[in-house]
């Protein structure tokens, strides 16, 4: 009986001792669970600006060779690229002078040091003035060329301006008030075409409706271009809310530059809220969600002085973009997303070089898109 008081404490004790060498049920659960070792996806560094750098700051003034792209109303139409377009004459055609200018107003905001001796922001502003400004908006004014470059340079414009209006830059902030009346006009343009447009096109190539409105999508959010934003949302939804089972054994066509089903994800990924948009892509492309997409490969190109084969590079760099920016909305699929586009960036980034010309006057803007895409 004189014992009884030490028994009670001695056996909780024992329980205590019980409890405290048994894990917990949140350590029983994170030791069952594997190390996940979290994908970094590529991102730009010096050496790689500085080759990319190069190659829009050596064809904006190069007018020839040049795709002029216009429809001839009369003799008088009959001029050259740089009495047409005295801004975007260079690098092969408008729309890639115009992403030719993005890429180096994005390079310079990040590596100032690429123009250390300011021969580059000379020539932008040799080039931006108000006169020349003018005569685009009258070749935009022709009532036989409303549609040129629809949507494809019209959203690579948006891209430039968005990055000038962000870039806390004097001579910057004057380059976008001098082209934000062309930015007007096709904002407004784009709104009329959506409503008119009755299906999306979903070609691999400038035509995409998926890629230009995600362009645009972004423009509209930095600038807050309302009307043009509530355009891009109604629609993308009016588009592709619908769509699902997108066959990516189908991909890519010969010329593709860009993933018909990857643009229009993306984009979505920017329209839906996250859970909204995760049940859409499960029905879209569940592709997506599987451990290992074989049928996912880089692009192979055989001929890179071929202007359309070439398209392939591109193509390699705008997936790329595309599954960072979904992964990007859902972190769950970064194990399997990201090293995927590291994979399409590493294929293609070795090739990008001033060669031939079919492809420095272009890929080099694509490359930049996807490395940038954080």
């Amino acid at each position: 009986m004189q014992n009884r008081p030490f028994a009670i404490p001695f056996f909780l004790c024992l329980v205590l001792l019980f409890i405290s060498c048994e894990p917990s049920g949140k350590q029983q659960e994170e030791e069952s669970q594997p190390d996940v070792v979290k994908v970094t996806q590529r991102s730009l560094d010096e050496a790689v600006a500085k080759r990319i750098f190069k190659l829009p700051t050596h064809c904006l003034t190069i007018e020839y060779p040049n795709k002029l792209g216009q429809v001839l109303g009369s003799e008088a139409d009959l001029k050259s690229p740089k009495a047409l377009r005295p801004i975007f004459f260079g690098c092969f055609d408008w729309h890639s002078s115009v992403h030719g200018y993005w890429t180096i107003v994005r390079l310079l905001k990040q590596y100032p040091e690429l123009d250390a001796d300011g021969n580059v922001r000379q020539l932008l502003k040799d080039h931006i003035t108000k006169e020349n400004l003018a005569v685009e908006l009258a070749f935009f004014a022709d009532k036989n060329n409303l549609s040129f470059e629809r949507t494809y340079g019209w959203a690579w414009l948006f891209k430039l301006q968005e990055e000038l209006i962000s870039w806390r830059n004097t001579d910057a902030q004057e380059w976008a008030k001098i082209l934000q009346p062309l930015v007007d006009l096709l904002s407004e343009r784009t709104q009329q075409y959506l409503s008119k447009l009755v299906y999306p096109i979903r070609t691999g190539q400038h035509d995409n409706t998926a890629f230009s409105l995600t362009l645009m999508y972004e423009y509209a959010e930095a600038a807050g271009d309302t009307a043009l934003l509530h355009a891009i949302k109604t629609n993308s939804i009016r588009f592709f809310e619908a769509d699902q089972n997108c066959n990516l054994a189908y991909e890519p066509s010969g010329y593709d530059f860009l993933s018909p089903c990857l643009e229009e994800a993306y984009l979505m990924s920017k329209i839906m809220q996250k859970e909204e948009y995760k049940k859409w892509l499960l029905n879209f492309l569940p592709i997506l969600f599987e451990e290992k997409i074989e049928s996912l490969q880089p692009a192979l190109v055989s001929d890179r002085t071929d202007g359309k084969l070439v398209h392939l590079d591109g193509l390699n760099f705008s997936r790329a973009n595309c599954l960072y920016g979904i992964a990007y909305l859902l972190p769950e699929l970064e194990h399997t997303l990201v090293p995927l586009a590291n994979a399409h960036i590493d294929f293609s980034l070795k090739n990008i070089s001033d060669d031939d010309y079919m492809g420095s006057h272009w890929l080099g803007s694509f490359a930049l898109l996807a490395l940038s895409n954080r």
